[in-house]
């Protein structure tokens, strides 16, 4: 058997203070996250993470820059992930918008409200892509290559 990482990709979202968090339901009850999910087959990480931002927020994200990369094995699971972490802006919002099913609601907290709230976090990768944002981590797009 070949082992293979999860592809994901996360959405950096800071506004007014305020961090884009999504409240979504778990196997362990309601946890936070960014607006993420898995990169699909044949999809490019940058369509991947404006998709699963649409889809769990109702929001149009434009990504401008690469926050990091992110190796992560579940402590609970024998899963590793590797996420693509965005940082960006939102354009339009879509207030009527379904959200995917598990997402109860897009929420906007605080740096203070998102250290508060750990324990309901969906991995730790959640408050280190928010502290590398803010420590001025940006790299450019560029930096990934999608061929074909």
């Amino acid at each position: 058997m070949i082992w293979k990482p999860n592809v994901t990709v996360a959405a950096v979202v800071e506004r007014d203070g305020k961090f884009l968090l999504v409240e979504e339901e778990t196997d362990a009850g309601l946890a936070f996250n960014q607006p993420a999910g898995h990169l699909e087959e044949g999809e490019n990480l940058i369509d991947a993470v404006v998709r699963e931002a649409l889809e769990e927020t109702a929001w149009h994200f434009r990504p401008t820059h690469l926050v990091g990369i992110y190796n992560w094995k579940h402590p609970a699971k024998d899963v590793t992930y590797l996420r693509f972490a965005f940082g960006g802006e939102l354009l339009q919002h879509e207030p009527q918008r379904q959200l995917d099913a598990g997402i109860v609601a897009a929420r906007w907290l605080t740096l203070d409200e998102v250290r508060a709230t750990q324990a309901r976090h969906r991995s730790p990768l959640i408050l280190r892509c928010i502290e590398d944002a803010l420590a001025g981590r940006r790299y450019p797009l560029d930096l990934l290559v999608h061929y074909g």
